[in-house]
């Protein structure tokens, strides 16, 4: 298949595509920091508005979350950002679920995506794909059936201190970037049931 991964620097989800083999690219306007496959072929670094409808079997999609997020839902209430911000980020996820590709998987934290398109298919967290952490993650799904949890480590995440199994809540401030990776055990059970 012809897949789009778009809204991705690490390639992570891309590298188990191209694992498979399948024609996978991803897009962001970062450059890519994937740890298999850095050839420029297999990144395109700019706005995925430029390769949206290029004839796509799958699209794979991790709009950014800073103003989507339900955590980030305060700072628009107490004004302290602009709501056209919020308004732009929802439109933004519209048009990527509109897009004219057969199959399609938006991917969020908790989020208003909910509230002002539509509810997401499914929830999953990383324990539940061999990941010893928590993060509730949601999966707007168009043609692809819901992910089956491959390695679920729940028991064992739950002995953990809070602190390692809610890591992302505990970088602090300017760790965004690393926050937003995606996890290698989703990413090898999208490749392995959706590929």
């Amino acid at each position: 298949m012809k897949i789009l991964v778009a809204c991705e620097y690490s390639g992570i989800v891309r590298d188990e595509f191209l694992k498979k083999g399948h024609d996978a690219i991803s897009c962001d306007i970062l450059p890519c920091e994937s740890e298999y496959y850095t050839k420029s072929d297999r990144h395109y670094q700019g706005d995925v508005m430029d390769i949206l409808n290029d004839d796509w079997d799958m699209m794979i999609a991790h709009p950014p979350c800073t103003h989507l997020s339900v955590s980030g839902a305060r700072w628009f209430t107490s004004g302290h950002k602009p709501m056209y911000l919020r308004e732009e980020a929802i439109e933004f996820v519209r048009t990527l679920m509109e897009a004219d590709i057969e199959k399609i998987c938006i991917e969020n934290p908790v989020s208003v995506i909910s509230s002002y398109i539509r509810k997401s298919d499914q929830t999953i967290n990383p324990y539940q794909f061999g990941h010893k952490e928590y993060k509730r993650t949601c999966l707007w799904l168009k043609n692809l059936p819901k992910l089956v949890e491959t390695d679920n480590v729940k028991e064992e995440t739950d002995k953990l201190p809070v602190s390692e199994k809610n890591r992302i809540w505990y970088m602090g401030s300017g760790k965004g970037k690393e926050r937003s990776k995606f996890y290698k055990g989703i990413a090898k059970a999208m490749a392995e049931q959706w590929g």
